[in-house]
């Protein structure tokens, strides 16, 4: 933005590539005290000429004989912290018959300095704004004019899909409102923000804050994105514990997540190298790894499960196995492990002798009870009266 020397007027940005200096008289509403103080370079500015469709009037703020052109101007944070748009007034010579729609003017002129006023303005400070599912949310949305009790129409409508939908409408004449999220009175005093009291996936889109002043309009896109973090699960627990040759399925289940996209991955890692500080080597990915088909939930959100087929062996005993889960919403991957344990399987030698073990002491024990059952029989009967 280039500096004026003017000591009542500052400088608007120039959006064309040729050379044209926008100043900004002072005035109400001042533009620059929506700007905060931001530095020039953090801002971005464009600016056109906005037509009225051919329609002129005698505009509330201006001096009588005086015809104006009009220009929309935009201003946003290079951040995203927020952004301002308007409409300036710049009084100038009527245009020759056939103009009249600022369409058919001619081009500014390179180094051109074009003096005008704020007429309409508007400002959002959540241009573009992301949030779960279940939470309350304020699109933030305020507007001034350049003169008192203006005939002022507003509306809020959300595009999402290439479907317009109208959310608020509400015209200063009549004192007519439809549609709900906006507060009355705050309105009067030029806060039109928009609640929303429960996000859910169908806001997601893009919210358009609207403000007509006949014959001028000016208006502001605030873009909300729905971001749901996924739940992680794993079909085992903490620990495994496998015979040799014993085979697992082992699932790994990312649930209730939004938008589509995720990425689930499978790690084997040795604890007993992974301690160690230099060359230490990394966990191994598993390249045998399957995917469900994605799951669609009552709530928009969607479920997918990543999965491998463990087949135990006595080397892997000890080893940490590691689901790993991406998605834009998290800052860093969600991890789930476990430990496999592997048990020698029991031979069938052993089995077989410790089976003859059990049916020799069963044997001994029934001739030994027998045999006393025997023997107190025989000494109740030898027994004198």
């Amino acid at each position: 933005m280039k500096q004026t020397p003017e000591p009542s007027a500052k400088p608007c940005s120039t959006t064309r590539r040729i050379n044209v200096i926008v100043i900004c008289q002072e005035s109400k509403p001042n533009l620059w005290s929506y700007l905060k103080d931001v530095e020039a370079d953090h801002m971005d500015c464009t600016i056109q000429r906005s037509t009225t469709e051919g329609v002129h009037i005698n505009w509330p703020a201006q001096k009588s004989q005086e015809y104006n052109s009009w220009f929309s101007i935009t201003l946003t944070h290079t951040k995203g912290l927020f952004t301002v748009s308007g409409i300036l007034r710049h009084p100038c010579e009527p245009p020759p018959s056939g103009w009249q729609d600022a369409r058919n003017w001619p081009a500014v002129e390179n180094g051109k300095t074009l003096i005008t006023s704020v007429a309409v303005v508007m400002k959002t400070q959540t241009p573009m704004m992301t949030s779960g599912l279940g939470f309350q949310k304020k699109l933030h949305c305020q507007f001034a004019v350049d003169h008192k009790r203006p005939n002022v129409s507003v509306l809020w409508y959300q595009q999402y899909h290439g479907e317009r939908s109208n959310l608020f409408s509400h015209a200063s004449h009549s004192g007519q409102s439809e549609g709900r999220g906006v507060d009355l009175r705050k309105l009067a005093g030029g806060d039109l923000s928009y609640n929303l009291p429960f996000t859910d996936v169908k806001h997601e889109g893009t919210y358009v804050c609207s403000v007509s002043v006949f014959p001028l309009s000016s208006s502001l896109d605030i873009r909300l994105q729905i971001q749901e973090s996924p739940q992680v699960s794993l079909n085992v627990a903490h620990t495994l514990t496998l015979q040799e040759g014993e085979n697992k399925k082992v699932v790994c289940e990312a649930e209730n997540y939004y938008p589509l996209d995720v990425h689930i991955e499978w790690y084997e890692e040795d604890p007993a190298t992974s301690g160690q500080r230099v060359g230490s080597p990394l966990p191994k990915a598993l390249n045998n790894i399957l995917l469900s088909s994605h799951k669609n939930n009552m709530d928009k959100t969607f479920s997918l499960s990543g999965f491998f087929y463990l087949q135990a062996s006595l080397r892997q005993s000890g080893h940490r196995f590691m689901c790993t889960v991406s998605h834009q919403s998290l800052r860093m991957p969600i991890k789930k492990s476990f430990i496999l344990i592997v048990e020698e399987p029991t031979s069938w030698f052993t089995l077989t002798a410790c089976s003859i073990l059990v049916i020799l002491l069963l044997s001994v024990l029934y001739f030994m009870l027998r045999y006393l059952h025997q023997v107190r029989k025989y000494s109740l009967q030898k027994k004198p009266y």
